[in-house]
């Protein structure tokens, strides 16, 4: 099964978007995000099809969408489930550095994100783990 890469970021709204087809969505939420790009995406494919259309090789076997938030988008997501201070300590980058990446105000390096993503997924291993 192929995979389509589709990328989520965070610009007032969760936004997204691929390079296989002209598709893009937004939503204040990641759930309604993912829900509203997955039915564009799959109508404008329909389109082509009822068109006659060229249909990019990709999407002539069987596909599945899979969404990648950019660290801005990741962070913003989990603002408001854990706080700046819970997540600093899982990465080790400071506060304020973290509401830069947030805000947009820098994009971290590629080291920075791999320690917010391996942070993030310590957290996860470890709720797993409970009882």
């Amino acid at each position: 099964m192929e995979k389509i890469i589709v990328t989520v970021d965070w610009l007032n709204n969760y936004a997204a978007g691929t390079d296989i087809l002209p598709v893009v969505a937004t939503h204040q939420t990641l759930e309604g995000l993912k829900e509203g790009f997955t039915e564009s995406f799959n109508l404008h494919l329909q389109s082509m099809i009822e068109d006659n259309d060229e249909i990019p090789t990709v999407l002539q076997t069987e596909f599945e969408l899979h969404f990648v938030l950019t660290t801005r988008a990741l962070l913003h997501y989990y603002d408001n489930i854990l706080s700046r201070a819970a997540i600093s300590r899982l990465t080790g980058i400071n506060e304020k550095q973290l509401g830069h990446y947030i805000q947009g105000v820098r994009n971290p390096r590629m080291q920075q994100r791999e320690k917010i993503v391996a942070g993030l997924h310590k957290l996860g291993r470890t709720l797993i783990e409970v009882e």
